[in-house]
């Protein structure tokens, strides 16, 4: 199998959820969580490399990435750019 280097910078998101720290990138739709941050970001950094060396072992990179909104720009891709990111207060009534 051809050997593939891929490099790019991915949003990442770490909030935590009960006693557990949970590590997302809507740019590869992954998440993964962890009993700290420092291992909730380990264990992102490692579910990336298993994400990224099955599409390559599959051949679906490409199309993997178009359908997450990537862009492939000469030969660079380029993840969907985080436009904002809050916390918004809202108040919800129902019966």
């Amino acid at each position: 199998m051809k050997k593939i280097t891929f490099k790019t910078s991915l949003p990442i998101t770490i909030f935590k959820e009960g006693k557990s720290y949970v590590a997302y990138s809507p740019a590869i739709n992954l998440s993964t969580s962890a009993k700290t941050y420092k291992k909730a970001q380990s264990r992102f950094a490692e579910a990336v490399h298993i994400f990224f060396e099955e599409l390559a072992k599959m051949g679906t990179t490409e199309q993997v990435l178009f359908n997450l909104g990537w862009q492939k720009i000469k030969s660079n891709w380029h993840p969907p750019v985080v436009v904002s990111n809050y916390v918004q207060p809202m108040t919800f009534s129902y019966a």
